[in-house]
């Protein structure tokens, strides 16, 4: 059980074809239990993985991009610091400067405050940064900048994600009750 929760986890792996490699094993499940399995168990693993994570950097770089959940288009704002490690994301319907804003806060009360935030080229999310030192929620001497070069980094981790969710068949499975990348919950 633990094996194929890892298994999933770690590799581009659908239930369907861990279902294959314990079947190969003599260990004959229905696909389902597999995903029952990492529903149930990534939050606990979560909160052990939590105890030797390291502190994000101050540097974060932050994008959204887009993709289907439960059959309808939304967007994932995402963040990672400058080692490449995701800081948090958020989903959301809509792509504006109150969800932009909504997830500053989200990453701002669980991780402070950053250094330097490099975003990628939309507007909104620039106004939401301006509204969040506005509010004294960002200090006013924080380094915004955009650079698409820089971005790189998270335009890549996206990719990952995209991968990973496509062959899991969706996030309708993966989601939940919880995020199979960091066991919160979603809604």
């Amino acid at each position: 059980m633990i094996l194929c929760v890892r298994w999933c986890l770690t590799y581009k792996l659908s239930d369907r074809d861990l279902r294959a490699m314990m079947v190969e094993r003599g260990i004959d499940m229905m696909h389902i239990t597999i995903m029952r399995w990492v529903q149930r168990y990534v939050p606990e693993f979560a909160k052990h993985w939590r105890r030797y994570a390291q502190s994000v950097g101050t540097s974060w770089r932050v994008a959204e991009t887009y993709i289907k959940v439960r059959g309808k288009w939304a967007y994932l704002y995402h963040c990672v610091d400058n080692k490449g490690h995701t800081v948090d994301f958020l989903l959301s319907e809509q792509r504006d400067m109150a969800a932009a804003k909504r997830f500053f806060q989200q990453v701002i009360k669980k991780h402070g405050v950053p250094e330097k935030v490099t975003l990628d080229g939309y507007t909104a999310s620039h106004r939401a940064v301006a509204k969040c030192q506005e509010e004294n929620l960002l200090p006013a001497n924080l380094l915004v900048r955009t650079n698409r070069y820089v971005n790189n980094m998270i335009e890549q981790d996206q990719r990952r994600i995209k991968q990973r969710v496509e062959t899991q068949g969706g996030w309708e499975r993966t989601i939940a009750p919880t995020c199979w990348i960091c066991g919160n919950h979603t809604k």
